[in-house]
């Protein structure tokens, strides 16, 4: 890979996440505060767990915000607690940075590596290339499914149907 097609695609990245992390960080802070009143115990002051999940967040929540960038399918949820629980931004922001630039450098070093081996690939394969694709969309697709029904199999799945179909002696009407 050379710097020419590196640094653009970097540079991509960068603005990307920073932009979409900021505006998950934002709109959770502002959600927070329109819904903060209850939030708050009955004198009007801060509840005894509202308190102590602010400070754990302002005390390791920058450490979370940099890790959830290293992972797959939490980065919007850290980033909207930080938000959510108003994170001071000069915890937040150096956070951030520093999640964002290991993000890119990630996804334009492996990331471009791995888009470049598949369409080589598909140029010299592309029958053999569909066909992997097709696999992995059907295999994403059931493993998927299993978790939205909690792992039935077809049997458990067609009684829980004949359970939930009324028989004639039920009454429907309310």
């Amino acid at each position: 890979m050379t710097w020419s097609a590196f640094l653009p695609t970097f540079g991509f990245l960068f603005v990307v996440v920073m932009l979409r992390a900021n505006a998950t960080y934002l709109l959770a802070r502002g959600a927070a505060a329109g819904s903060r009143r209850y939030l708050t115990a009955g004198e009007g002051g801060r509840s005894p767990r509202w308190v102590r999940a602010r400070e754990l967040v302002n005390r390791w929540g920058p450490i979370a915000v940099v890790a959830c960038f290293l992972t797959v399918g939490i980065q919007t949820a850290v980033i909207g607690t930080a938000g959510a629980a108003r994170m001071p931004l000069r915890r937040y922001l150096p956070a951030v940075t520093l999640g964002s630039l290991l993000w890119a450098t990630l996804y334009a070093t492996v990331g471009l590596a791995a888009a470049r081996a598949w369409l080589a690939a598909a140029a010299r394969w592309p029958g053999t290339v569909a066909a992997v694709a097709v696999l992995l969309v059907i295999a994403v697709s059931v493993v998927l499914w299993r978790r939205r029904h909690g792992g039935t199999d077809s049997a458990a799945l067609s009684t829980r149907t004949r359970e939930a179909v009324p028989t004639s002696g039920d009454d429907v009407r309310s």
